[in-house]
């Protein structure tokens, strides 16, 4: 009675094993979170920049930042070898409409926690290079008044990340 499953039991070990290593060319687990980067006083959590269509010529990037100081600091700009060159914009409510514009400098008050997500804050990255592909990271520089410049390889995702805020 028992022969049968013995017989079957190295073909189920096999197609478990299978699908366990192609996993993640599958896409399963990707959208998680990286953890946070830790740049003196700043933390970095949940970097990720959209995929592009093909003919894009902008992208944006979201990232939450923690200022873990005592002193305010100001993220000033922000460049990357994936675009010409890359601004920081907020979206406002100019009359009634939402429009996205260029801001100068994004304030980080001493131990508080601000999202950069879609709708909102943003680094937007300008002519870009190529289209921004899921699954192909992008090097971003940020540059900081007090804490100096910060670079990260940002994943490119389809959808925002599993988590809508950072992980603790």
């Amino acid at each position: 009675m028992h022969r049968p499953t013995r017989r079957f039991l190295p073909h189920v070990l096999i197609f478990v094993f299978i699908v366990f290593i192609s996993m993640p060319w599958a896409g399963i687990g990707q959208g998680q979170p990286r953890p946070a980067t830790r740049h003196g006083e700043l933390e970095i959590e949940v970097p990720w920049a959209r995929a592009t269509p093909p003919a894009a010529k902008t992208g944006a990037v979201y990232l939450t930042l923690t200022n873990r100081g005592q002193a305010a600091d100001r993220l000033l700009a922000a460049s990357s070898p994936a675009a010409a060159h890359a601004e920081l914009h907020a979206h406002l409510n100019e009359g009634g409409v939402m429009r996205m514009k260029a801001i100068d400098a994004v304030v980080l008050p001493p131990a508080e926690r601000l999202s950069l997500r879609p709708g909102g804050l943003h680094v937007m990255l300008m002519d870009l290079k190529a289209p921004l592909r899921e699954g192909t990271p992008l090097r971003l520089t940020l540059s900081f008044a007090r804490a100096g410049e910060v670079t990260l390889e940002v994943p490119v995702l389809r959808n925002p990340p599993d988590t809508a805020e950072p992980r603790h």
